[in-house]
Order: C-alpha cells, then sequence, then structure tokens
C-alpha cells in the first residue's frame, strides 16, 4: 500500500497578500483559484511537486465551525498560533535572503541545528510560522 502526500492546508487571511508571498516571492505556481459562497480557496504548489498541493484556505471553514469558532480560528491566526509548513530547499542562505529581500517577517536567521539540517523561519503575511530546512 502506497500512502503519499497530496494537499495540506494553510489558513491566510487575504488571498492576494498570500498570492504575493507565495506565487510571487517563493516561486511556487498557482493551480486553482475558487471563489465558493463568498469564500476563496487558492492552491499552489512547488513546479518541482506536481503531486503535492497547498491549498490556501479562509480560517475557520472546518464542516460545522459556527461564526464564532471562526472568529476565534481568526483571532489565532492574526497571533501566529496556528501550524505552519516546513519547506525543504538545497540553499537555506540563499532562501533566507530571497524571502528577506520580499520583506517576509524573519524569525530566525538560518542557523545548524543539532538534528542535522541547517534551517531559518518567517512569518507569511497572515503570521503563519514557514520554516525553510536544508540536510547537512
Amino acid at each position: 500500500m502506497d500512502i503519499t502526500l497530496s494537499q495540506c492546508f494553510i489558513s491566510v487571511n487575504d488571498h492576494d497578500a498570500a498570492l504575493a508571498f507565495y506565487r510571487d516571492g517563493l516561486g511556487l505556481e498557482v493551480r486553482n483559484d475558487v471563489v465558493f459562497e463568498d469564500m476563496r480557496w487558492v492552491t499552489v504548489g512547488a513546479p518541482a511537486q506536481p503531486d503535492v498541493d497547498i491549498v490556501l484556505e479562509p480560517p475557520g471553514v472546518n464542516v460545522g465551525a459556527s461564526p464564532a469558532d471562526r472568529r476565534v480560528m481568526a483571532e489565532l491566526l492574526a497571533k501566529g498560533a496556528l501550524r505552519g509548513v516546513i519547506f525543504a530547499t538545497d540553499d537555506c542562505d540563499a532562501t533566507f535572503d530571497r524571502i528577506a529581500r520580499i520583506g517576509g517577517e524573519v524569525v530566525q536567521e538560518p542557523m545548524d541545528q543539532p538534528y542535522g539540517v541547517r534551517d531559518c523561519a518567517f512569518r507569511d503575511p497572515a503570521g503563519n510560522l514557514l520554516r525553510f530546512a536544508q540536510r547537512r
């Protein structure tokens, strides 16, 4: 039985700002952009990984989420308290420089970690934590 990753989800509160960061800044390609019932989902992905999608979705769109639940999710997103994503890179320092140049909020400059990677961290425009790791 083969199991592979197909999609992961990142909550964003401004799809245009997210596109400027993920598409224009990181170089991910837009694969889908859908509006449904006053909400928007944008799917992006790395050209080198055509089978893995990142869905940029509004906070709190889980099935059955109440308006109060959605407000709480939006507040957590604004605080940067939701989970993010770890991207692999072949050059952590160059990736850091590129993201810093486009205005990414630096959380951690590149450093060697004891678990075998060199990594750095940023927050995207919505506050999600994104790490960029290079295997040593």
